[in-house]
């Protein structure tokens, strides 16, 4: 085991906290809508040239058993009570006696290159097969990820170690800081391991402790990962993923009003002004947008809509921004935000592959349209390594894991990034037509503005 800062840091993943924030909110949401929802998840490796070896594949498959004996504790529950007042009671008690059950809900299979001789160092492709409960199984994302990752540097690509990460993660923090950015660490998903997670959190922490002596005006917001929240002492960040209108899509199986329905669910869960960055992309930005201007529910419920009353942009607090054109939805939104006789200054949060230099970018784009920008960062942080003595980069992992149906109906995802689509091809047609997304709506194409 290795330490930092003279305390154990543990492999793998030790807490049911150890997620992104936005994936506890969802499951409070299931819990509260959809208890009864068998779905299932898959798994894509978008760099396939990167595969893990049979020893990583071992050390994998102990990993994940491990994750089925963890606990939340009391601890945390009181601290996630205290700190998260927008989870409800109903959901802390339902996680206080929650468990992920691997050896029932998750099938891992390594297939060999070769497979004429077993070795360790044998190369093969990794799959995952996850099928369930959608409010039991939707934990699994963030901490498999993270432990792929994990397996890969650990067997596979192992010429790199820790050894500058700290002032690495500080000179990036206080480059931000200075720039004026409000940021957040998002890299839970694809970091190099725990260690580095940790690593790069003190070193945020250090980076602001430093910016507020020399007055510099940005601002290190918190993590999406509600464990080194929680053991940090700073916010956990997030809302809301593509899951959340992938599933309620294919449960309604109703794509034209699916974002609508998707909103609705979501503020009958959380009230108005809670959890309130929306995301935009999951079937085009344009379309989106034409739900956000719709009335929103006035109470905890998903139907009690007033005409008179306000709509869905104007009581969320702002947008994500994570595909497309960064520059051209700066542009987007405050266009529609002008039809729509918004004049706050609503906030973007930008999360798509960021570094320094584009997110001091992106934040002056943003202000001077007028808007807030504030930026989720995510590899950047945790996976940003070079090979020991030379100048090549040691290349993180691009994978995912996303819903592939929910009650046997598949799940489909579009893109602002143009023609990246997720879901059987007959069915991406189909919502294609129903969304009215052509090949020219995704931000940055020539039909972007055409929401009404």
């Amino acid at each position: 085991m290795t330490t930092i800062n003279g305390q154990p840091s543990p492999d793998g993943v030790s807490s049911l906290l150890d997620t992104d924030l936005y994936k506890l909110t969802m499951q409070c949401a299931v819990l509260k809508y959809f208890p009864d929802i068998a779905v299932s998840y898959r798994f894509t490796n978008r760099t396939p040239h990167m595969q893990l070896t049979r020893a990583a594949f071992n050390w994998l498959q102990t990993q994940v058993k491990d994750l089925g004996n963890i606990r939340v504790t009391s601890e945390e529950i009181a601290w996630l009570g205290k700190t998260c007042p927008y989870l409800s009671k109903e959901y802390l008690e339902f996680f206080k006696h929650f468990s992920l059950k691997p050896a029932e809900q998750l099938k891992l299979t390594f297939v060999p290159n070769d497979g004429t001789t077993e070795h360790d160092n044998q190369p093969g492709e990794i799959n995952f097969a996850i099928a369930g409960l959608w409010v039991d199984t939707i934990l699994y994302e963030i901490p498999l990820l993270a432990l792929v990752s994990e397996a890969y540097f650990k067997f596979v690509d192992t010429d790199w170690n820790h050894d500058g990460q700290l002032e690495k993660a500080k000179q990036k923090g206080l480059q931000l800081l200075e720039g004026g950015c409000f940021f957040s660490e998002f890299g839970s998903r694809r970091r190099r391991d725990y260690k580095t997670h940790e690593i790069v959190m003190a070193g945020l922490i250090d980076a602001q402790k430093e910016a507020q002596s020399k007055g510099f005006k940005g601002k290190f917001s918190g993590t999406s990962n509600v464990h080194l929240a929680m053991k940090y002492g700073v916010t956990p960040v997030g809302t809301v993923a593509h899951e959340w209108f992938m599933g309620i899509a294919a449960l309604t199986n109703d794509y034209a009003n699916a974002n609508e329905k998707a909103l609705q669910y979501w503020t009958g869960a959380f009230g108005q002004g809670v959890l309130s960055i929306a995301l935009t992309d999951t079937f085009g930005t344009p379309a989106f947008l034409k739900a956000f201007t719709r009335p929103a529910p006035n109470s905890h419920t998903t139907d009690n809509i007033d005409k008179a009353n306000p709509s869905y942009a104007q009581i969320f607090t702002g947008t994500r921004q994570d595909s497309g054109d960064p520059l051209e939805f700066v542009k987007l939104m405050r266009s529609f935000y002008d039809t729509q006789g918004i004049k706050d200054p609503k906030t973007i949060v930008f999360s798509d592959s960021l570094n320094v230099e584009k997110c001091i970018k992106y934040k002056q784009a943003t202000e001077a349209a007028g808007l807030t920008p504030a930026f989720g960062v995510g590899t950047f942080f945790t996976n940003d390594f070079l090979h020991l003595g030379t100048v090549d980069k040691s290349v993180p992992l691009n994978i995912v894991i996303k819903l592939a149906d929910a009650k046997g109906v598949p799940a489909v995802k579009l893109s602002d990034d143009k023609g990246k689509n997720m879901g059987p091809e007959d069915m991406v047609k189909r919502v294609k037509d129903e969304v009215g997304y052509t090949d020219k709506s995704w931000v940055g194409g020539d039909e972007a503005h055409r929401w009404d």
